[in-house]
């Protein structure tokens, strides 16, 4: 199995770095190759120029039967074997070798069958090789960091703000659709936008037309429940002046269900405007598990594997538990079973499941599938989750081994693991003094 690199190389800053790097080093090694190569051919040129001119004024005194100077003569010590053999051969030609170590420039030239060579000091051309390719190298690290510098900070400010894009629109995800970019190029027509603040007041705006239109359809669905409470409080109160038979039953199961669709949506319209308070205290989960079936008059049986103390609001959990036994009743199959272990609370039936879209994606209103689909009106989950959220619990579905739904509940633990005196449920509230 092959080592994934760290988390850091994909980042657009690392890759951007690495190709800066990579850009200048080969930039900078074309264009010291080219130098390297221009300077020493001028070099030797120039020194070759120099042996051959020294090389002519040997060969004239030699010719003359004149003292040949002491670097100079007929196959000379030093004299390199490729030279003299080429020298030998008819040729005259020059080549750089040390020589009593130092670098040295030697011309040679036949003379009675042997080699007339004379030598020039190559040292100081080759210091000045020498010295300029350290010259390119030095130039071209400093080069590398300047442009590695700058082209980090131009790009670390471009992925800054992408960051704080991506930020806002996890925010938005999240919820929070007041988070905005708010990038200042967005707000100034006259400064030219590049292609992240398009981005970002693409974001704003969408976000903008989210949030107005969920706005919306919260006052759409609180208007409604309000406008309805009023006819079916009468309706209700009405139903009761029926005469007893079959006929008033029906009228009344459907005002009934009326009468709860409205409160529901009262209910969503209140979680989606995310002004609910908390009010928490401490409970004993098993015993407020207990309450919450005998409230339901289901056949549902309580499994305390661990209790637990919990803080949370009792009535906001009371709701979720509520909810979820219902539904298991209503669309599963029994048993239903709602287990309690530490602050993790589920409840299983045994019937087809929950379907896939709810699974994947969580409730979704007025929405209902599997046995029983058509009954109801696909709010008692969405209410579950939003007031599981409301307490800082976390509600998921998923399907149980052996055929059934699952619905678990995550409850925070309380601070104190033993808190000394728990709420009890089932105990009334003392009465205040009357007036």
């Amino acid at each position: 199995m092959r080592g994934r690199l760290p988390a850091w190389t994909a980042t657009l800053t690392w890759k951007a770095g690495c190709f800066i790097v990579v850009m200048c080093c080969s930039l900078a090694a074309a264009l010291g190759a080219l130098v390297h190569v221009e300077v020493t051919r001028q070099t030797v040129a120039t020194a070759r120029g120099k042996a051959l001119e020294k090389l002519a004024d040997v060969a004239r005194e030699y010719e003359a039967g004149e003292a040949l100077p002491p670097d100079s003569g007929l196959d000379p010590a030093g004299l390199p074997p490729a030279l003299r053999a080429l020298a030998v051969s008819g040729q005259r030609a020059t080549m750089v070798a040390e020589y009593e170590g130092r670098p040295t420039m030697w011309a040679a030239a036949p003379a009675d069958g042997k080699a007339l060579a004379t030598a020039v000091d190559y040292a100081q051309s080759a210091r000045t090789i020498q010295g300029l390719d350290n010259a390119i190298i030095w130039s071209s690290v400093l080069a590398i960091g300047g442009t590695l510098l700058v082209g980090a900070f131009a790009v670390t400010r471009v992925t800054r703000r992408l960051h704080q894009t991506a930020t806002v629109a996890r925010r938005i995800t999240q919820g929070d659709l007041d988070a905005r970019v708010d990038d200042p190029r967005t707000k100034d027509p006259s400064r030219h936008q590049d292609e992240v603040a398009i981005v970002a007041g693409a974001l704003d705006t969408m976000a903008g037309t989210l949030q107005a239109k969920l706005l919306s359809e919260q006052r759409f669905t609180a208007d409604v429940a309000h406008e309805l409470r009023t006819p079916l409080t009468g309706l209700q109160a009405a139903s009761e002046l029926l005469p007893e038979g079959r006929a008033t039953e029906l009228v009344q199961e459907r005002v009934r269900t009326m009468r709860g669709l409205t409160e529901d949506l009262l209910e969503i319209s209140r979680l989606d405007s995310g002004r609910e308070v908390v009010e928490t205290d401490l409970h004993q989960l098993g015993r407020l598990a207990r309450r919450v079936v005998r409230a339901s008059g289901t056949d549902t049986e309580v499994v305390i594997v661990r209790d637990a103390h919990v803080e949370t609001d009792r009535r906001r959990l009371e709701r979720v538990l509520g909810n979820l036994v219902a539904n298991a009743h209503k669309h599963g199959r029994p048993p239903v079973a709602l287990t309690v272990d530490g602050p993790v609370v589920t409840v299983r039936d045994h019937g087809d499941g929950f379907p896939e879209y709810l699974m994947a994606h969580g409730p979704q209103r007025f929405r209902t599938g599997g046995v029983g689909a058509g009954k109801g009106h696909g709010l008692g989950l969405t209410i579950a989750v939003g007031q599981a959220e409301v307490i800082g619990a976390r509600l998921v579905f998923r399907g149980a081994e052996g055929g059934g739904a699952l619905a678990v509940l995550t409850l925070p633990e309380p601070p104190d693991p033993e808190p000394p005196a728990p709420a009890d449920p089932e105990r009334p509230a003392p009465a205040g003094p009357e007036a």
